[in-house]
């Protein structure tokens, strides 16, 4: 029993404010994974089955640490909406690559790297007619979230609690493309396995993003950084 215990010290320490959460990390049962994205201060947990393609739920919002623990404020919670606007104190044990939390292991993904997008963004501007207008969000938000590898967009009110949809999987930048693979859809488990491709560049530190949406459609997008817009 000492050297289990001694085994299990040296794999997982308990959380100290400063260890690196930024990223991508997985938990998989059976058929079902579950996947989270941290950013510096914003997070998505979202559960799907894989085989068949099936979106289970998900929740997210903004995150920090106090007192030796990570406080999660949730704007969007598809299995509990009541939870939104609240506050969860979490506890676990955290190691490099592995998080225990509850009775559920978590593993690394990825560290924030190597896609060039990483962070949290909220949609900011459409281009209409060749004319493209912003403006700042309100309570009616449409985030994407990513890391290194994996990507989410979430569309959901902080205000009436409502979810409007979400999609994710992972993702890649090369050479000015930004590539999707979809692993989860809410509004239709058929697209999974699809792959999106679009031109992307930065200006400014605002993501200007084109080209054809899962329906088809030209789209150009520009997403500004949740740390930019102080939201």
């Amino acid at each position: 029993m000492k050297i289990l215990t001694y085994i299990y010290t040296l794999l997982f320490s308990s959380f100290l404010i400063g260890q690196n959460l930024t990223g991508a990390w997985s938990s998989s049962t059976d058929q079902i994974q579950s996947v989270w994205i941290m950013t510096a201060n914003h997070f998505s947990i979202t559960k799907y089955e894989t085989d068949p393609a099936v979106f289970i739920s998900t929740a997210g919002g903004s995150w920090a640490t106090a007192d030796n623990h990570v406080v999660l404020s949730w704007e969007f919670d598809t299995s509990s909406p009541e939870k939104v606007g609240t506050q969860t104190n979490v506890n676990f044990l955290q190691s490099d690559d592995n998080i225990q939390w509850e009775n559920t292991l978590w593993r690394r993904i990825d560290k924030g790297q190597p896609g060039a997008l990483q962070g949290a963004w909220l949609i900011t501007g459409r281009e209409r007619e060749g004319v493209i207008s912003e403006r700042v969000p309100g309570v009616r938000r449409t985030m994407k979230i990513l890391s290194g590898t994996q990507f989410q967009w979430i569309a959901y009110n902080i205000e009436t609690k409502e979810f409007f949809g979400t999609g994710g999987g992972s993702y890649q930048t090369v050479n000015g493309q930004y590539t999707e693979k979809i692993e989860y859809f809410s509004r239709d488990n058929s697209r999974v396995g699809a792959r999106l491709q679009f031109d992307f560049e930065l200006q400014q530190g605002k993501w200007h993003h084109s080209g054809k949406s899962s329906k088809g459609k030209p789209i150009y997008e520009v997403w500004s950084k949740r740390a930019d817009l102080g939201i």
